[in-house]
């Protein structure tokens, strides 16, 4: 069974209600993450054109409305139930969509292991990727090294990474999210946190932060 029959396989059951049961608190894990989206690497300018690999439901759209969003999903189920949602969502692999035009950010999330061949994956990203390409990364189970030389060789030069503290499957108070999205910049303490839990939100870019 290929790689996007398996995928779709596995999430279309889920398709529903993806967004509201995969995360505690999907309003504050998914707005987090579009913040990082526009302000992480080269800020993303109204207007720009996100392309959301993997994008399930389309979830992650209601954040960004000031941005031109595009989901690609392998499971029509998904792709559905974005398009229900009032989302503009495609069916597609991760590892062979391409745009109808270059856009400016490529987001990837919870997603980077279904790349057949990640170094190639990069490489054709950034054929179709003006700006900057992100997604997370769990530093215990990929070395920051391979990944940073892979996205050189695929033309990222620029690499930003911040710690994602959004718990995925807890409901926290207000003001314990705020104090975890304030640890994210704590530096060693944050890194420290990194080697049992949570991952790395990563930016990949062109040049200089402000190209």
């Amino acid at each position: 069974m290929k790689q996007r029959e398996r995928t779709a396989e596995k999430y279309g059951p889920q398709a529903d209600r993806w967004s509201e049961e995969a995360y505690a608190d999907s309003d504050a894990y998914l707005a987090h993450r579009a913040e990082l989206v526009v302000s992480l690497g080269p800020k993303l300018a109204a207007g720009d054109t996100v392309v959301d690999l993997a994008c399930g439901d389309g979830g992650l759209a209601r954040f960004l409305p000031d941005y031109g969003y595009l989901g690609v999903d392998a499971s029509p189920e998904m792709v559905e139930a974005g398009r229900r949602g009032g989302r503009e969502v495609v069916l597609g692999d991760l590892n062979d969509y391409v745009p109808p035009e270059p856009v400016a950010a490529t987001t990837c999330f919870r997603a980077i292991y279904y790349a057949r061949d990640r170094a190639a994956f990069f490489r054709h990203v950034s054929e179709y990727t003006q700006r900057k390409l992100v997604f997370d990364l769990n530093p215990r189970q990929y070395r920051l090294e391979d990944i940073r030389e892979e996205l050189r060789i695929a033309g990222f030069a620029g690499l930003e990474l911040l710690p994602f503290f959004a718990p995925q499957r807890v409901s926290l108070p207000a003001p314990a999210v705020a104090a975890l999205h304030a640890l994210e910049r704590s530096g060693p303490l944050a890194r420290l946190l990194l080697t049992v839990r949570f991952s790395y939100l990563c930016a990949a870019f062109r040049g200089g932060k402000n190209s």
